[in-house]
């Protein structure tokens, strides 16, 4: 719900006191962000160049906006330069599409590449061109790869396990086309003398690592011999599927030998979860949808579970016997999320018991009509107290406005002491705030925090999830997007936290919001300093790299207007981060229905 003038009142009032009276002092800590000073390239791959090929550059590249990469050298005899804009994808990686030599303007599609490379880009906070030192660069564009085939590794392996190879000339997937292994032969099932013809069967291949031409695996699939134990003998050999190529020329054939044996688990991980997070079962001989993998039969993993569960204090345990249909990863991961529809559920009672489940663990795989049993792994798996899992997302918006306070640069300081707070508000909770979104949770709230309010009203914050949760049933709300259900009720539609807002603080918070009654000079002291709007001086790279900006615990010595610029930078991180966080925290609280949490009531009296 929305953040109201009186709770901003409040919240003002208590940032007041935290300023003039906390007592504590600061922590002295070196910069985190990366300096844009100097960009640096530590390596530009692939080395040949198809039409379609994303040539990755690695290096250090902060968060730069609007990178190119420039080729300055000889091509075919020519002195050409070439200027490739890219894409931003890690502050080490900046992704370059490459189309082909005459659509980038060079004189042919083949030929060889020797110069220099550089990144040019544009800083963030300061506008100013930045660049890295120029590096030699030798680079192979050819219209099209015919691929070489030099091993294929064999031997005892589970169904889907990926099949190393080795050679040359791969394509690398996306849009420059795919390696494909075409797999013959014949097999023998497991205590059969007759071995059962395979004619061709391609499966497409992966590179590995991603951003070489000489080594790639691909899976054994199901679709190749079945999933029974047994022994497969054949060759393959590979071929280049790639746009605009037709009759793709085939490599020589590689005999090769597996014996396939029955599915297996090895663990689970991690030793304890509780509702909502996922259980990771490692083993090997899976099914399900292999990615790529073309095959219409369908494919499926079972667990079954035989053992006992023991709630925490009870003196014995409740026999389990019960079945768990997993989330096929690969041939090796399986993940099952504990929930409360399933047979564990209910025996367990996940909301409201702890314990330790201690048995057998069988695997059984079933490809069409046929079924294969693994032997029983001996497992434990503690059952652990809910726990909410909130994905605090920073969106481009929010660090959008930063500049606007001149903070731009100082982004990841902030969000740093905004998790700081949530933290710290829900100490003795058992909830935990990330900003990369979990990998290990299937349920998990999320709350969005971005720029200017979407809802035009200037709210600070708003809680638009739907409905009031009582007892935190939900562990999965959106505090964010827009949401139709609130907006039929005639509330705003979007929600989240809106930074921008804060301007209202301010006693001249020009376009940015409107003078709130509770707008304090306290604001303006703190960050009028890096304003550009009233002429101050946002923080730069340099300050990052040039100044011992502390990190503070606490606003006793803030605001500082009279104090060295490296602790007035710290004065603003810590309390626009503490504004930012209470606000954000104070949402959250709202979607698990904490402000009358046995009642009807979203807000406190007055909120």
């Amino acid at each position: 719900m929305p953040v109201s003038f009186e709770s901003v009142k409040r919240a003002l009032a208590l940032l007041g006191a935290v300023l003039w009276v906390a007592c504590s002092s600061s922590d002295a800590g070196k910069p985190t962000a990366p300096a844009l000073a100097d960009l640096s390239i530590t390596q530009i791959a692939p080395t040949t160049l198809v039409a379609g090929t994303t040539l990755v550059v690695t290096g250090s590249f902060g968060d730069v906006t609007l990178p190119i990469l420039e080729l300055t050298g000889v091509y075919q005899g020519e002195e050409v330069t070439l200027k490739l804009p890219g894409d931003l994808v890690a502050a080490d990686r900046i992704e370059v599409p490459w189309s082909g030599g005459l659509a980038q303007g060079l004189s042919s599609d083949d030929g060889q590449f020797t110069g220099r490379a550089r990144m040019v880009a544009t800083g963030p906070v300061d506008g100013r061109q930045h660049v890295s030192p120029k590096v030699d660069a030798a680079l192979d564009m050819v219209s099209k790869l015919d691929p070489k085939f030099f091993l294929v590794f064999e031997g005892t392996i589970f169904v889907n396990d990926e099949i190393a190879v080795e050679g040359d000339n791969f394509l690398l997937g996306g849009a420059e086309g795919q390696t494909v292994a075409i797999v013959e032969g014949c097999f023998t099932k497991q205590g059969d003398s007759t071995c059962t013809p395979i004619s061709d069967v391609e499966i497409p291949m992966r590179p590995d690592p991603p951003v070489q031409r000489k080594k790639a695996t691909f899976p054994f699939a199901p679709k190749i011999a079945g999933i029974e134990p047994g022994a497969f003998h054949g060759t393959v050999r590979l071929k280049n599927v790639q746009p605009g190529v037709t009759n793709p020329i085939e490599t020589k054939q590689i005999p090769v030998d597996c014996s396939l044996i029955p599915p297996t688990i090895f663990s689970f991980s991690p030793a304890s979860a509780s509702l909502g997070q996922y259980v990771d079962i490692s083993g090997g001989g899976f099914l399900g949808n292999y990615p790529g993998v073309e095959d219409s039969t369908p494919a499926v993993t079972t667990i079954a579970l035989s053992g006992t569960f023991t709630p925490t204090g009870a003196p014995s345990g409740n026999p389990v016997n019960v079945t768990l249909v997993p989330e096929f990863e690969e041939g090796r991961l399986v993940r099952y999320v504990l929930n409360e529809e399933d047979a564990l559920g209910t025996l367990a009672d996940l909301r409201t018991v702890t314990g330790v489940f201690q048995g057998s663990a069988t695997p059984t795989t079933k490809y069409g009509s046929t079924s294969v049993s693994g032997n029983p792994a001996n497992v434990t798996l503690g059952i652990g107290a809910v726990k909410q899992v909130v994905y605090v997302r920073f969106l481009p918006s929010y660090v959008e406005s930063l500049r606007h306070f001149g903070l731009r640069s100082v982004e990841q300081r902030i969000r740093s002491r905004v998790i700081e707070v949530m933290t710290r508000d829900y100490g003795g909770v058992n909830a935990e705030f990330r900003i990369e979104e979990p990998k290990d949770f299937a349920l998990y709230a999320q709350v969005d925090i971005g720029g200017p309010d979407p809802n035009g009203l200037g709210l600070i914050g708003y809680d638009n999830s739907p409905g009031k949760d009582k007892g935190n049933k939900r562990l999965y709300d959106k505090i964010g997007g827009v949401n139709a259900v609130t907006q039929e009720d005639g509330y705003p539609g979007f929600g989240g936290v809106f930074v921008e807002s804060l301007f209202g603080f301010s006693k001249h918070p020009g376009k940015f919001a409107e003078s709130l009654e509770v707008a304090d000079p306290l604001f303006d002291q703190l960050f009028d300093p890096f304003r550009p709007d009233r002429h101050g001086t946002p923080v730069l790279a340099e300050d990052l790299a040039n100044l011992d900006i502390p990190v503070l615990s606490d606003g006793f010595a803030c605001p500082a207007p009279s104090a060295p610029r490296a602790q007035q930078i710290a004065c603003a991180v810590w309390a626009l981060g503490s504004m930012i966080g209470t606000t954000t925290g104070h949402e959250v609280a709202h979607s698990l229905g904490l402000a009358d949490p046995s009642g009807s009531e979203f807000h406190n009296f007055g909120d």
